[in-house]
């Protein structure tokens, strides 16, 4: 283990350069296949699930190699302010994955629960690292990015979404509030820091997952109350539209950045903004077109970062030399 830490970073095996951020590509998918459900649609929905779930799986197996024979590697992005959050991206993907399996799957309710508990635990013990860094002063300014928001946000939000679709609404609603105080508590220091100037080159694709936190939760409050009108979610993604517009304001930051898996971010944040709209539209009554609309134009995007993240793979440069 001694020799694995002073080895040198360019000479790493592959599997020790597996990145967590990778787990945004099953997230990504996973998040389209909900938008494809509500639309009714499900030929492009079940492809989009089977994808999504054969690459968390992929990449778990993956992980286990890794952990077996890279702990090291392990244990220093665990406590890495941006991969350690990164992380999370691993539970999130589970407990998404159980919110849309459990309607399917009425009889697998005791194993869907048992990944459920798994993840969350996970993600708290993730979740718990963070705080533990901000609240102490240990987490280095140029490092607070919205990868922070992932475990505590989105992670409390899909897991309350996740604990609802397996009949346990009250701990739903309580991940629920717990996600939402923490949302408080990180979003004065990521936007004090994203409104301070550019984050580093490498780090600009987190951009996208500040669009997240809104998003989801919109989406989490219709989940948990299938019947709140329409009008109410238009409160929620009139403020899910704001983070996006934020975003789209600093193109130059992150259009200016070298394509890496890592763009992968925006994914998740797109498709679940898509989702919120279809349940708007199918409550509200509008037409069908906005919908169908909303949900090409994420597929688009999504086909985009397949095509260029498989170019990369076909290069040999998907993963990080460092």
């Amino acid at each position: 283990m001694n020799q694995a830490l002073h080895e040198p970073l360019a000479t790493r095996p592959w599997l020790a350069r597996l990145h967590p951020g990778l787990f945004a590509i099953a997230l990504g998918l996973l998040a389209l296949d909900g938008a494809w459900s509500r639309l009714g649609q499900p030929r492009p929905a079940r492809l989009l699930m089977l994808a999504g779930l054969l690459v968390l799986g992929l990449l778990s197996l993956l992980w286990l190699f890794k952990a077996a024979r890279h702990w090291a590697q392990i244990k220093r992005e665990f406590v890495h302010p941006v991969q350690g959050a990164q992380l999370a991206l691993l539970p999130v993907s589970i407990l998404l994955a159980v919110s849309q399996l459990a309607p399917l799957l009425p009889h697998g309710s005791s194993w869907l629960l048992g990944a459920s508990l798994l993840a969350l635990t996970l993600q708290g013990v993730i979740a718990w690292r963070i705080v533990s860094q901000l609240s102490t002063g240990q987490m280095p300014e140029e490092l607070i990015t919205p990868a922070l928001y992932l475990p505590i946000v989105p992670g409390g939000l899909i897991g309350a979404m996740a604990l609802d679709a397996l009949q346990l609404h009250g701990f739903a609603m309580l991940l629920l509030g717990m996600s939402l105080g923490g949302w408080a508590l990180l979003e004065m220091r990521i936007l004090h820091r994203l409104f301070d100037g550019p984050l580093p080159l490498a780090l600009r694709p987190t951009l996208g997952i500040e669009m997240a936190p809104a998003a989801v939760t919109a989406l989490c409050v219709a989940s948990l109350w299938p019947a709140l009108p329409a009008d109410y979610l238009l409160i929620g993604l009139g403020v899910a539209l704001g983070p996006v517009i934020a975003v789209l304001t600093r193109w130059h930051w992150w259009s200016s950045t070298p394509f890496t898996f890592g763009f992968w971010s925006f994914s998740f944040p797109l498709a679940t903004l898509a989702s919120v709209i279809v349940e708007v539209v199918l409550r509200g009554h509008w037409p069908l077109a906005v919908a169908y609309t909303a949900v090409a134009v994420v597929s688009l995007i999504i086909a985009y970062l397949s095509l260029r993240t498989l170019i990369l793979l076909l290069r040999g440069r998907l993963l990080p030399s460092l």
